[in-house]
Protein backbone atom coordinates (compact mmCIF):
# COMPACT_ATOMS: atom_id res chain seq x y z
CA UNK A 1 0.00 0.00 0.00
CA UNK A 2 1.83 3.24 -1.17
CA UNK A 3 1.91 6.44 1.67
CA UNK A 4 -0.84 8.24 -0.36
CA UNK A 5 -3.35 5.81 0.06
CA UNK A 6 -2.53 4.90 3.86
CA UNK A 7 -2.64 8.87 4.41
CA UNK A 8 -5.95 8.75 2.40
CA UNK A 9 -7.44 5.64 4.90
CA UNK A 10 -6.01 7.26 8.15
CA UNK A 11 -7.72 11.20 7.43
CA UNK A 12 -10.80 9.05 6.74
CA UNK A 13 -10.78 7.20 9.98
CA UNK A 14 -9.96 10.58 11.57
CA UNK A 15 -13.34 12.19 10.35
CA UNK A 16 -15.33 9.38 11.10
CA UNK A 17 -14.30 9.51 14.62
CA UNK A 18 -14.70 13.40 14.77
CA UNK A 19 -18.28 12.43 13.34
CA UNK A 20 -19.03 9.90 16.04
CA UNK A 21 -18.24 12.52 18.79
CA UNK A 22 -19.90 16.07 17.37
CA UNK A 23 -16.55 17.69 17.24
CA UNK A 24 -17.82 18.77 14.10
CA UNK A 25 -20.32 21.06 15.94
CA UNK A 26 -16.88 23.24 17.18
CA UNK A 27 -14.72 22.90 14.58
CA UNK A 28 -14.93 25.07 11.11
CA UNK A 29 -14.39 28.58 11.59
CA UNK A 30 -15.42 29.38 14.61
CA UNK A 31 -12.95 31.19 17.56
CA UNK A 32 -13.07 28.92 20.25
CA UNK A 33 -12.22 30.16 23.77
CA UNK A 34 -12.18 28.44 26.63
CA UNK A 35 -14.82 29.00 29.78
CA UNK A 36 -13.68 29.35 33.04
CA UNK A 37 -16.72 28.65 35.14
CA UNK A 38 -15.78 25.87 36.97
CA UNK A 39 -17.19 27.39 40.26
CA UNK A 40 -20.42 27.11 38.58
CA UNK A 41 -20.63 23.69 38.26
CA UNK A 42 -19.63 23.62 42.25
CA UNK A 43 -17.38 20.32 41.52
CA UNK A 44 -19.40 18.27 39.51
CA UNK A 45 -18.95 17.37 35.81
CA UNK A 46 -20.51 19.08 33.30
CA UNK A 47 -19.92 21.31 30.56
CA UNK A 48 -21.11 24.80 28.71
CA UNK A 49 -21.25 25.69 24.93
CA UNK A 50 -22.03 29.60 24.41
CA UNK A 51 -21.77 31.14 20.69
CA UNK A 52 -22.36 34.08 19.96
CA UNK A 53 -23.96 34.45 16.23
CA UNK A 54 -23.21 37.64 15.42
CA UNK A 55 -18.92 36.77 15.56
CA UNK A 56 -18.87 33.26 15.30
CA UNK A 57 -17.28 33.35 18.46
CA UNK A 58 -17.63 30.12 20.40
CA UNK A 59 -17.15 29.65 24.14
CA UNK A 60 -16.20 26.37 25.60
CA UNK A 61 -16.54 24.75 29.32
CA UNK A 62 -14.95 21.27 29.33
CA UNK A 63 -14.07 20.84 25.69
CA UNK A 64 -13.41 17.05 25.95
CA UNK A 65 -17.46 16.82 27.96
CA UNK A 66 -18.70 19.32 25.21
CA UNK A 67 -18.25 16.36 22.34
CA UNK A 68 -19.61 13.76 24.96
CA UNK A 69 -22.97 12.41 23.48
CA UNK A 70 -25.44 11.90 26.23
CA UNK A 71 -29.52 11.45 26.48
CA UNK A 72 -31.23 14.22 25.59
CA UNK A 73 -34.23 14.34 27.99
CA UNK A 74 -36.92 16.59 27.42
CA UNK A 75 -34.71 18.70 25.49
CA UNK A 76 -36.12 16.57 22.77
CA UNK A 77 -39.40 18.05 22.98
CA UNK A 78 -38.08 20.93 21.05
CA UNK A 79 -37.53 18.37 17.67
CA UNK A 80 -40.40 16.88 19.10
CA UNK A 81 -42.52 19.71 18.71
CA UNK A 82 -41.16 20.48 15.57
CA UNK A 83 -41.98 17.28 13.70
CA UNK A 84 -44.84 17.17 15.28
CA UNK A 85 -46.14 20.13 13.49
CA UNK A 86 -44.50 19.19 10.42
CA UNK A 87 -45.97 15.76 9.57
CA UNK A 88 -49.28 17.22 11.03
CA UNK A 89 -49.38 15.07 14.13
CA UNK A 90 -50.31 18.28 16.18
CA UNK A 91 -52.36 20.93 14.55
CA UNK A 92 -50.97 24.02 16.35
CA UNK A 93 -49.17 25.30 19.65
CA UNK A 94 -52.78 25.29 21.10
CA UNK A 95 -54.05 21.91 19.99
CA UNK A 96 -55.12 20.11 23.56
CA UNK A 97 -54.77 16.37 24.51
CA UNK A 98 -57.01 15.00 27.30
CA UNK A 99 -54.67 13.98 30.33
CA UNK A 100 -55.88 10.10 30.99
CA UNK A 101 -56.40 10.40 34.52
CA UNK A 102 -52.69 8.62 35.25
CA UNK A 103 -51.29 10.12 38.20
CA UNK A 104 -47.27 10.69 37.35
CA UNK A 105 -44.60 12.51 38.90
CA UNK A 106 -45.39 16.13 39.13
CA UNK A 107 -48.27 17.91 39.96
CA UNK A 108 -48.56 20.20 36.87
CA UNK A 109 -48.31 16.88 34.96
CA UNK A 110 -51.78 15.85 36.02
CA UNK A 111 -54.01 17.85 33.85
CA UNK A 112 -54.89 18.47 30.41
CA UNK A 113 -52.22 20.26 27.79
CA UNK A 114 -51.47 22.08 24.92
CA UNK A 115 -48.15 21.65 22.64
CA UNK A 116 -47.02 24.70 24.43
CA UNK A 117 -48.08 24.21 27.83
CA UNK A 118 -46.57 20.67 27.77
CA UNK A 119 -43.64 21.71 26.45
CA UNK A 120 -43.25 24.45 29.07
CA UNK A 121 -44.24 21.91 32.08
CA UNK A 122 -42.51 19.63 30.37
CA UNK A 123 -44.92 17.00 30.86
CA UNK A 124 -43.40 14.15 28.82
CA UNK A 125 -46.91 12.06 28.85
CA UNK A 126 -47.95 14.58 26.51
CA UNK A 127 -44.79 14.02 24.05
CA UNK A 128 -45.04 10.74 24.05
CA UNK A 129 -48.30 10.65 22.75
CA UNK A 130 -46.92 13.20 19.81
CA UNK A 131 -44.47 10.46 19.59
CA UNK A 132 -46.56 7.71 18.70
CA UNK A 133 -49.04 10.06 16.59
CA UNK A 134 -46.22 10.99 14.30
CA UNK A 135 -45.26 7.34 14.15
CA UNK A 136 -41.60 5.86 13.61
CA UNK A 137 -41.33 5.86 10.13
CA UNK A 138 -41.48 9.75 10.34
CA UNK A 139 -40.03 10.03 13.13
CA UNK A 140 -36.73 8.23 11.90
CA UNK A 141 -36.97 10.36 9.02
CA UNK A 142 -37.04 14.00 10.68
CA UNK A 143 -34.37 12.81 12.95
CA UNK A 144 -32.60 11.71 10.57
CA UNK A 145 -32.62 14.97 8.38
CA UNK A 146 -32.45 17.50 10.88
CA UNK A 147 -29.07 15.00 12.24
CA UNK A 148 -29.68 14.77 15.87
CA UNK A 149 -27.29 13.50 17.18
CA UNK A 150 -26.85 9.60 16.57
CA UNK A 151 -30.05 9.65 15.42
CA UNK A 152 -30.76 6.32 16.70
CA UNK A 153 -34.51 5.90 17.32
CA UNK A 154 -34.70 1.95 18.96
CA UNK A 155 -35.40 2.42 21.94
CA UNK A 156 -38.76 3.02 21.56
CA UNK A 157 -40.83 5.41 19.89
CA UNK A 158 -42.55 6.75 22.74
CA UNK A 159 -39.08 6.45 25.16
CA UNK A 160 -35.86 6.90 22.59
CA UNK A 161 -35.07 10.17 24.24
CA UNK A 162 -35.55 9.27 27.61
CA UNK A 163 -32.13 7.43 29.24
CA UNK A 164 -32.50 5.34 26.07
CA UNK A 165 -30.73 4.93 22.84
CA UNK A 166 -30.94 8.34 21.34
CA UNK A 167 -27.76 10.43 22.59
CA UNK A 168 -26.44 13.83 21.56
CA UNK A 169 -23.59 16.21 22.64
CA UNK A 170 -23.62 19.84 24.07
CA UNK A 171 -21.65 21.27 20.69
CA UNK A 172 -24.65 19.62 19.00
CA UNK A 173 -26.99 20.44 20.66
CA UNK A 174 -26.29 24.25 20.39
CA UNK A 175 -26.01 23.63 16.64
CA UNK A 176 -29.13 22.34 15.99
CA UNK A 177 -30.28 25.37 18.53
CA UNK A 178 -28.38 27.63 16.00
CA UNK A 179 -30.28 26.14 12.79
CA UNK A 180 -33.31 26.74 14.64
CA UNK A 181 -32.63 30.37 15.21
CA UNK A 182 -31.48 31.06 11.76
CA UNK A 183 -34.33 28.85 10.74
CA UNK A 184 -32.42 26.44 8.97
CA UNK A 185 -33.60 23.54 9.71
CA UNK A 186 -35.98 21.17 7.38
CA UNK A 187 -39.28 22.17 8.78
CA UNK A 188 -41.42 25.18 7.46
CA UNK A 189 -40.51 29.30 8.58
CA UNK A 190 -43.92 29.44 10.52
CA UNK A 191 -43.02 25.97 12.57
CA UNK A 192 -39.93 26.75 13.52
CA UNK A 193 -40.96 30.71 14.75
CA UNK A 194 -43.77 28.50 16.54
CA UNK A 195 -41.61 26.40 18.21
CA UNK A 196 -39.58 29.23 19.38
CA UNK A 197 -41.78 30.98 20.49
CA UNK A 198 -43.28 28.47 22.68
CA UNK A 199 -39.64 28.02 24.55
CA UNK A 200 -39.50 31.35 25.76
CA UNK A 201 -39.22 31.51 29.73
CA UNK A 202 -38.28 35.37 30.05
CA UNK A 203 -39.31 38.11 27.94
CA UNK A 204 -37.93 41.62 29.65
CA UNK A 205 -37.08 45.44 27.73
CA UNK A 206 -33.80 44.27 27.07
CA UNK A 207 -33.76 40.67 26.38
CA UNK A 208 -35.56 37.57 25.81
CA UNK A 209 -34.51 34.27 26.98
CA UNK A 210 -35.70 31.17 24.65
CA UNK A 211 -35.17 27.70 26.74
CA UNK A 212 -35.83 24.32 27.29
CA UNK A 213 -34.36 22.13 30.20
CA UNK A 214 -34.28 18.34 30.63
CA UNK A 215 -33.40 15.60 33.39
CA UNK A 216 -32.92 12.31 33.83
CA UNK A 217 -35.89 11.26 35.83
CA UNK A 218 -34.21 8.24 37.00
CA UNK A 219 -31.50 8.77 39.08
CA UNK A 220 -31.46 12.60 38.39
CA UNK A 221 -28.05 12.41 37.63
CA UNK A 222 -28.40 14.40 34.55
CA UNK A 223 -29.60 17.88 33.46
CA UNK A 224 -29.73 19.77 30.36
CA UNK A 225 -30.66 23.29 29.46
CA UNK A 226 -30.49 24.52 26.08
CA UNK A 227 -31.92 27.71 23.81
CA UNK A 228 -30.70 30.50 22.76
CA UNK A 229 -31.07 34.78 24.04
CA UNK A 230 -31.84 37.96 21.77
CA UNK A 231 -30.31 41.04 23.10
CA UNK A 232 -29.95 44.22 21.69
CA UNK A 233 -26.52 43.58 20.88
CA UNK A 234 -26.93 40.01 19.31
CA UNK A 235 -28.23 36.94 19.67
CA UNK A 236 -26.05 33.91 21.74
CA UNK A 237 -27.04 29.87 21.68
CA UNK A 238 -25.83 27.81 24.19
CA UNK A 239 -25.76 24.49 25.48
CA UNK A 240 -25.41 23.24 29.35
CA UNK A 241 -25.17 19.74 31.06
CA UNK A 242 -24.31 18.18 34.44
CA UNK A 243 -24.39 14.94 36.52
CA UNK A 244 -27.49 16.86 38.26
CA UNK A 245 -30.61 18.08 36.68
CA UNK A 246 -32.06 20.26 34.80
CA UNK A 247 -32.53 22.94 37.44
CA UNK A 248 -29.06 23.17 38.13
CA UNK A 249 -28.18 23.21 34.34
CA UNK A 250 -30.65 26.21 33.46
CA UNK A 251 -28.98 28.29 37.10
CA UNK A 252 -25.34 27.87 35.36
CA UNK A 253 -26.34 29.45 32.07
CA UNK A 254 -28.00 32.13 33.61
CA UNK A 255 -25.24 32.67 36.11
CA UNK A 256 -22.67 32.56 33.23
CA UNK A 257 -24.54 34.96 31.23
CA UNK A 258 -25.18 36.99 33.55
CA UNK A 259 -21.32 36.92 34.24
CA UNK A 260 -20.35 37.77 31.01
CA UNK A 261 -23.29 40.57 30.92
CA UNK A 262 -24.75 39.05 28.15
CA UNK A 263 -28.35 38.78 30.57
CA UNK A 264 -28.95 42.16 31.57
CA UNK A 265 -31.98 43.32 33.94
Amino acid sequence: MNRMRRFGIASLALLCLLAGTGAEALGGKEKTKELHIEEAFAGKEGTMVLKNLKNDKVYVYSKERSKERLTPESTFKVANALIGLETAAVRDEYEVKRWDGVEREFESWNRDHSLASAMRESAIWFYQDLARTIGEKKMNEYVSRIEYGNQDITGGIDSFWLDSSLRISAAEQADFIEKLVEEDLPFSQKNQKTVKRMMIQDEQDHFILHGKTGTRLSDMGLGWYVGFIETEKGTWVFAVNIDGTGTEAKNIALEVLKEKKILKK
